[in-house]
């Protein structure tokens, strides 16, 4: 079972690191998506008890730290091992790639990873498809939707329930792309 001293840890670890960072299109801090991606984890194991939680919860809460606050890949091995660095590495966008094919390239390594880390992927973009920002076009929100149908099809099968939460809220997106 989860432990809660190692919760708190890696939980100020990612506040510390992502620092004064909001949630785009919001004033909240950056912090309160990473937490509402590990209870939708944390959840998805009490549904189901099929994977790594520790990883699993541990990626979640982390797993924005390489792509969006600089953390370094030897931080997070120093930190936390080898098994969450690798996973939050696959959880991270190359942004050496063109833009259209930075997804694609994400799943793809996802897939080589235990799906406690796939799972985290889910888990996110159900956290990311709430009310999207005020300045996002229609295109881009459908084009956000879509690329949650992507997600959902590589890796739908680390985890039926988050699977099914994930499909009922892109479902529920389309009122936001009307």
């Amino acid at each position: 079972m989860w432990n809660p001293d190692a919760y708190a840890r890696t939980l100020d670890f990612a506040a510390t690191e992502h620092g004064t960072q909001l949630v785009p299109g919001s004033t909240h801090p950056y912090v309160t998506h990473l937490v509402k991606v590990a209870a939708e984890v944390q959840r998805a194991w009490v549904e189901t008890r099929d994977f790594d939680v520790d990883l699993a919860v541990t990626c979640a809460l982390l797993h924005d730290s390489m792509e969006d606050a600089g953390v370094e890949e030897d931080v997070l091995v120093a930190n936390f091992g080898r098994a969450v660095a690798d996973g939050v590495k696959a959880l991270t966008k190359d942004e050496h790639l063109d833009k259209p094919l930075r997804m694609a390239d994400s799943l793809r390594r996802l897939l080589l990873q235990p799906k406690a880390v796939q799972l985290v992927k889910l888990a996110d973009r159900i956290t990311n498809l709430e009310e999207p920002p005020a300045y996002w076009t229609k295109e881009k929100r459908l084009a956000y939707r879509d690329e949650a149908k992507q997600i959902l099809d590589a890796l739908g099968a680390s985890n039926a329930w988050l699977a099914r939460r994930l499909e009922a809220r892109r479902e529920a997106y389309l009122a936001y792309c009307a």
